[in-house]
């Protein structure tokens, strides 16, 4: 659909066009156009994750269907390569089968299922009632849906899917049969008696048979707990899978009080959050509900949040009680005290649209309703931060563990860096560290093995050394190195998981290379086994040590010994070339003291003798292979 058309008035030929699927310009009055895919506007209405490694992003997309995208490739930056459509429509949810990632239920408009299969590409539709509501008066639906219905699995009986009309639609077979399990769970009557033809308002909607199911929560602790919200204001909550429902609506919610999200909570079983939004009826201020009895009594937990940033998506951290986080018309917000207080956790976020949040692992996702999906890397320091971190002149986070990955570097020619792209995660340790105050000297990092032996030290005094000869690229796709910083405030340092790179004169760059994140430069170190290490951090003479655990790439299976004779074989590897660096060094300095004897005024013998030293020179040199390249430079 397009939205917009602005005309330069001083140039009419100049237009700009805003669609959902972007915004296109033309320079020659329409004859030709840009294209929107060099942007990231994608309009998302939710977010949901799979179980894969790494795992996938999908969401439906208006007017562009859905999206399945990896929150990280193997080539170093996302593209076109790592995401596909997943079936279904333009505005439903998706839900990947916890038991097979490559299964994917997709909700459509107006009830609407499909189940698509990644492996074969079929989509097969197994909607709960045959006929399409869409445009069909609303007395002749056998269940009212909506433009965007719920359509989530049980977080415990993971063979579960249920489904959001003006019931609560469950099917156990992967939607060969669905069955209904609640009472119409709106407050629209059972049979419509309003006889108005015009549109609908909040005094007529019910009396018209208006409102659905929009919110549904199972529970992460029990299977069958459900909380169920409706879009006129309405939240039920079931025990049992749907044998005993309760009316849990928060006292003095109006009607038409929009249930956005329920979110119940990872702990316990008592405590569930609610998303409330109220701005189509001109009601824009953010409401958040928490119950902490079953919905027996709820308290408003928004205090923080921008009066105008309605709320449309409130999710529980999963690993710390209390961590809240918020998805607003406006961005994204924190809480650290289960919702009495929120800050903002915008960040580099565009200001957009936050229709939903999703936690996968140690990750933030969000679905914005405009710009894409965006990933918060990392979520160590916000699951740790505390008084004692906040008060601390030096704190140094607990790093999470780190996963040892390989970059493929079999894509040939890379992709140009105008070519759109997403960022990858981090690819190794990622250490986070607080300074409350610059420090006097430098800030050091330092990786020790079980052992206690180094295997990599960093400092924030290092710097890069430039090539040792003219490369034939420009200097986007040179190797970075960002080195520890001193800034006060949070800092982030990410360790690749190797060993030091072995002492070289000139390197080798991969063809494989990423613009602006660097190219492989070879030789590199090895990369350290899985297992147990020490982080220490130096500031100011004193030491603050974290454990950190490296993991196996879950993709791979090889033996334990092979691991251990592979780095073995590496640091052999590494030995020979550091002498081969140091017997380059001693052979060019023989070579410099004979061409500097070889000017002097030197008698016939002398002179051959020296021409003789300097052809053996170049002779070891030759024969010591790399070390040519050492002598030459």
């Amino acid at each position: 659909d397009y939205h917009e058309l602005w005309i330069d008035p001083t140039s009419p030929t100049r237009m700009v066009v805003g669609s959902d699927q972007g915004t296109v310009i033309t320079l020659d009055n329409g004859r030709t156009w840009s294209s929107w895919y060099n942007q990231p506007t994608a309009q998302f209405y939710h977010v949901v994750t799979d179980d894969a490694f790494p795992y996938r992003v999908y969401g439906a997309q208006q007017d562009a269907g859905t999206a399945g995208v990896a929150s990280r490739s193997d080539f170093g930056e996302i593209t076109f390569r790592d995401w596909a459509p997943v079936g279904a429509g333009e505005s439903g949810y998706l839900a990947p089968d916890p038991l097979d990632p490559d299964i994917v239920y997709g909700g459509d408009t107006y009830g609407g299922v499909h189940r698509f299969d990644r492996r074969t590409g079929q989509s097969h539709d197994i909607s709960p009632w045959p006929v399409s509501t869409f445009g069909q008066p609303l007395p002749g639906w056998k269940y009212r849906f909506t433009w965007t219905s719920p359509l989530v699995f049980d977080r415990v009986d993971r063979h579960t899917l249920y489904l959001g009309a003006q019931v609560v639609l469950r099917t156990r077979d992967g939607g060969l049969h669905w069955e209904s399990i609640s009472p119409d769970l709106t407050g629209a009557v059972a049979r419509p008696t309003a006889t108005d033809t015009g549109p609908p308002t909040i005094a007529n909607a019910a009396a018209r048979g208006y409102g659905v199911v929009y919110a549904i929560a199972p529970s992460p602790r029990a299977a069958g707990l459900l909380w169920v919200g409706s879009d006129d204001g309405l939240i039920h909550r079931t025990p049992d899978g749907g044998r005993h429902w309760q009316n849990v609506t928060p006292q003095g919610l109006e009607p038409w009080s929009s249930i956005g999200l329920l979110e119940a909570s990872p702990f316990d079983t008592a405590v569930a959050y609610a998303a409330v939004d109220r701005h189509r009826v001109d009601d824009f201020a953010p409401y958040i509900y928490r119950t902490r009895d079953g919905g027996a009594h709820w308290t408003r937990a928004d205090e923080g949040i921008a009066p105008q940033a309605y709320v449309q998506a409130v999710r529980a951290d999963p690993e710390r009680r209390g961590l809240l986080y918020a998805g607003t018309e406006t961005g994204v917000y924190v809480s650290f005290d289960d919702g009495d207080h929120w800050q903002s956790l915008q960040l580099n976020l565009p200001v957009a649209s936050v229709r939903d949040l999703a936690v996968h692992g140690r990750d933030l996702i969000a679905a914005t309703h405009g710009r894409s999906f965006w990933v918060l890397d990392d979520l160590a320091p916000l699951r740790q931060l505390g008084d004692s971190a906040l008060r601390a002149p030096v704190h140094l986070f607990a790093p999470a563990p780190a996963m040892r990955l390989r970059r493929s570097v079999s894509n040939d020619t890379p992709l140009p860096p105008e070519e759109p792209h997403g960022t990858n995660p981090p690819a190794g340790a990622v250490i986070d560290y607080l300074l409350r105050a610059p420090p006097a000297g430098p800030v050091t990092l330092e990786v020790r093995d079980a052992r206690g032996a180094v295997v990599r030290r960093f400092s924030s005094d290092d710097r890069a050394t430039p090539p040792a000869e003219p490369v034939q690229f420009a200097d986007e796709w040179l190797p970075r190195l960002d080195p520890p910083v001193r800034n006060v405030g949070l800092n982030r340092f990410v360790w690749d998981l190797r060993y030091p790179p072995p002492p070289a004169a000139r390197h080798r760059y991969s063809i494989a290379g990423v613009a602006g994140q660097g190219t492989v430069a070879e030789p590199q170190g090895p990369l350290v086994l899985p297992g147990v290490y020490e982080v220490r951090l130096g500031v100011a003479d004193q030491t603050y040590t974290r454990p950190l655990r490296v993991e196996l790439d879950p993709r791979v299976h090889v033996a334990d010994s092979t691991l251990v004779a592979q780095l073995r074989l590496g640091l052999d590897i590494w030995n020979a070339m550091a002498e081969q660096h140091a017997l380059a060094g001693s052979l060019r300095s023989a070579r410099d003291q004979i061409r500097a004897l070889a000017g002097r005024s030197l008698d016939r013998a002398t002179r051959a003798s020296l021409t003789a030293l300097e052809r053996l020179a170049d002779s070891l040199a030759r024969t010591s292979g790399g070390a040519s390249d050492d002598l030459a430079g």
